[in-house]
């Protein structure tokens, strides 16, 4: 791979309907949208606001982004 690519900062959108608004835990695992996996935050950004205000009439759905780049390096260093 050549040194001038970009790096990639994996990226991962789910959401689904959420039990309790004060937590986290989905409903239903099965009903769990994968959105999509994205090379850097701006993109799962875009996806993630794309997919939150399309579901604004349900108050029990939540998106949210995974930063897998840390899941899987956890003592690389955040970028600033």
């Amino acid at each position: 791979m050549p040194d001038s690519a970009p790096q990639q900062l994996l990226h991962l959108v789910i959401g689904g309907e959420l039990v309790d608004l004060k937590g986290n835990t989905f409903k239903n695992l099965d009903d769990v949208e994968i959105v999509g996996l994205y090379p850097n935050y701006a993109a799962a950004h875009a996806a993630w606001r794309a997919k939150a205000q399309s579901t604004v009439d349900n108050a029990q759905m939540r998106y949210f982004i995974v930063h897998l780049h840390r899941l899987l390096d956890p003592n690389q260093e955040p970028a600033r």
